[in-house]
């Protein structure tokens, strides 16, 4: 074998991955510490403009991590927010965990390699690490975590030291190598392509740990959920949980394209947000909020009889007041995040006297996550791949999302030199079948979306 990478590519064992060293760099999607103020009095921050790719060096394995071999990732918003330098730039992030010291402060370096998902080939296993070798073909959780943290053993994203890796640490995934700790690794999904199996841990268990988990809203079977951004990459996966949890998804979509992605997920109810007047300025207006939540509330009494039991939220300011307004007495908004913008305004009076409840939820723990990665596994949650790009179109992927131009998530390959490559159950994967697996692809394609 000539390289690493070259051994990884043709399946080699765990004693020749060992034997042949690491690169002293790698390519990667990376932000420049230099570049922070440049989108400063910009209305239009392109990411294609903030997002590199290009040579980074090998930073030095700690004994709690692996380093992997990164066949393909996928883009969430936390990389756009990443490449907009907003809220504030991630070099802060990465300035206060070397501030640690230690392993840590290998983070603080003038590039930041971003990505918040991955597949692919562990290559280096750490002095500590008992679980993981040389070979295994895993997935990536985001959670980074500190298990030397009490809180974190009650739940892992309890913990004050706990971090999205790829956003608030470096060494992400969009790259042909990443370093993560142990206790971030998976088993990936046998009957999955490199790409397919990289879209999903961190919508797929961010979603399932606001529904299904035990600190989220804990969805009941006959469940009415309302869903925004259901044809994106997190409310595409809630559809799918809602749908296999025996609830009533009802999904708010911005075209009537998307509707059809959603009928193709199991979702029979769907709402066009421009039918009811919901636009980015909505949650700036009282007057408005109360209008939208008014036509949205009784859109739904119609088709189903009655409020929402749970509004699955990560919109933010446009939508969170309306959420508020709509869910039924008693009822939970779950949140997760904020795409358009993280101040949010609603009226209390609807909270507090109708006894509603708010909670918040950030990422998976690791067991939430193996409960996930199960459910896909076993083919009854599907990837919600749309797109592939190469590594090397990383800004075009990330502005696809930008712009809020894309269906499902939008998968990058990394070593992986093309698609449909990393399965190993082939007869687990037509058992289940393409149309199964990739419910959105075909319907991208048609319209032009994949690359």
């Amino acid at each position: 074998m000539n390289s690493l990478s070259d051994a990884v590519l043709a399946g080699a064992g765990e004693e020749e991955l060992e034997r042949l060293p690491l690169p002293r760099e790698y390519v990667a999607a990376h932000l420049r510490a230099e570049d922070v103020a440049m989108f400063r009095g910009v209305a239009d921050k392109d990411v294609r403009k903030s997002l590199h790719v290009g040579a980074v060096p090998m930073p030095e394995l700690a004994p709690d991590e692996v380093v992997v071999a990164v066949m393909a990732s996928a883009v969430n918003y936390n990389t756009v927010w990443s490449a907009m330098f907003e809220p504030i730039p991630t070099f802060r992030f990465l300035q206060q965990f070397a501030a640690q010291g230690g392993w840590a402060a290998r983070h603080d370096l003038p590039h930041h390699v971003v990505g918040s998902d991955a597949a692919g080939v562990v290559v280096r296993v750490g002095s500590g690490v008992r679980r993981w070798r040389a070979g295994d073909h895993v997935v990536v959780s985001p959670a980074h975590v500190d298990d030397q943290e009490a809180a974190s053993h009650d739940d892992g994203m309890l913990g004050a030291e706990q971090r999205a890796w790829g956003f608030e640490t470096n060494f992400g995934g969009l790259a042909q190598y990443t370093l993560v700790r142990a206790s971030q690794l998976v088993p990936k999904p046998a009957h999955l392509t490199w790409e397919e199996a990289a879209c999903n841990t961190l919508c797929a268990g961010t979603a399932y740990r606001m529904l299904v988990g035990d600190h989220g809203a804990r969805m009941k079977q006959g469940d009415a959920v309302l869903i925004w951004g259901a044809a994106g990459g997190l409310g595409a996966y809630a559809v799918q949980f809602v749908k296999n949890g025996g609830g009533i998804p009802i999904g708010v979509v911005g075209s009537s394209s998307k509707a059809e992605v959603l009928r193709r997920l199991g979702c029979d109810f769907v709402v066009d947000r421009r039918e009811i007047g919901l636009d980015d300025s909505t949650g700036d207006d009282p007057a408005k909020v109360l209008e939208v939540g008014k036509r949205l509330g009784a859109e739904i009494r119609r088709r189903i009889g009655r409020d929402p039991d749970i509004v699955f939220e990560h919109v933010g300011r446009a939508t969170f007041g309306v959420s508020v307004f709509v869910v039924r007495r008693g009822g939970t908004v779950v949140t997760c995040g904020s795409s358009t913008g993280y101040h949010h305004t609603f009226d209390n009076r609807y909270l507090w006297m109708k006894l509603k409840k708010v909670v918040g939820s950030h990422v998976a723990n690791l067991q939430e996550q193996v409960e996930t990665n199960r459910l896909i596994a076993s083919g009854a949650v599907a990837p919600t791949m749309s797109a592939v790009y190469p590594l090397a179109e990383i800004g075009e992927a990330a502005r696809l999302v930008q712009t809020n131009g894309h269906l499902g998530k939008v998968a990058v390959l990394c070593l992986a030199p093309e698609r449909g490559l990393g399965v190993t159950d082939p007869v687990l994967r037509a058992r289940i079948g393409e149309d199964r697996i990739n419910p959105l692809l075909s319907l991208a394609n048609a319209e032009g979306g994949t690359t």
